[in-house]
């Protein structure tokens, strides 16, 4: 109960403050979880964007900064379904496992595959995570595009969802690097298509 009414306030806000607009709403799975959201990250506001956007409850990574501003911001985004990961940390298998006990929980998992924010709206590379949760969760994943308009106030935030990419296609041995660097390309090509087709905004 209190988890909707937290998302309900998120999308007044979001509703009122900026002008969303999502395409491709036929490509939202009927199920309210146990698969993986796999988004370009461009801004703070793209976990929230995504939570509103989708129905379900989530799970996302959020750099360990966050959770030291304040104790009032740290036990909201808790209540979210953040988690602290700490950026550069060699072990990342902690961080996996929270996730694929989301999945197992039914919730819904929210990635950025890049690993960071980008500057200039640009796609990088991804990393490996995003295929090793979907590997071993045997989870499907839906590759998502947000892009943000220039003006300041009802600034224009424009989501495109992809197809969802199947859960067979996540079929791989874990401990081949190439397998796993092949198929989180592949989740980023997905992106980039859905980035390619999304029209402009002022």
């Amino acid at each position: 109960m209190f988890y909707a009414f937290l998302r309900k306030c998120a999308k007044l806000f979001y509703v009122i403050v900026y002008n969303i607009t999502v395409i491709g709403k036929e490509n939202i799975p009927a199920a309210k979880g146990g698969y993986i959201i796999a988004s370009n990250h461009v801004s703070n506001n793209d976990p929230p964007v995504v939570g509103i956007t989708f129905k379900g409850k989530y799970t996302f990574m959020a750099k360990e900064e966050l959770f030291h501003k304040n104790p009032i911001f740290t036990w909201l985004i808790k209540q979210l379904g953040a988690f602290p990961v700490k950026r550069g940390a060699k072990d990342g298998a902690q961080a996996i496992e929270k996730a694929l006990e989301s999945l197992k929980n039914g919730r819904i998992f929210v990635i950025f595959p890049e690993g960071t924010r980008s500057k200039d709206g640009t796609l990088g590379r991804a990393k490996s995570g995003v295929t090793l949760v979907a590997a071993q969760a045997k989870a499907p994943v839906v590759p998502v595009f947000i892009k943000y308009g220039r003006k300041r106030f009802r600034r224009r935030i424009q989501v495109s969802i992809g197809e969802m990419i199947p859960a067979e296609r996540f079929d791989i041995n874990i401990e081949d690097k190439r397998a796993l660097k092949q198929v989180s390309s592949a989740i980023m090509d997905e992106i980039a298509k859905l980035q390619e087709n999304a029209p402009d905004v002022d």
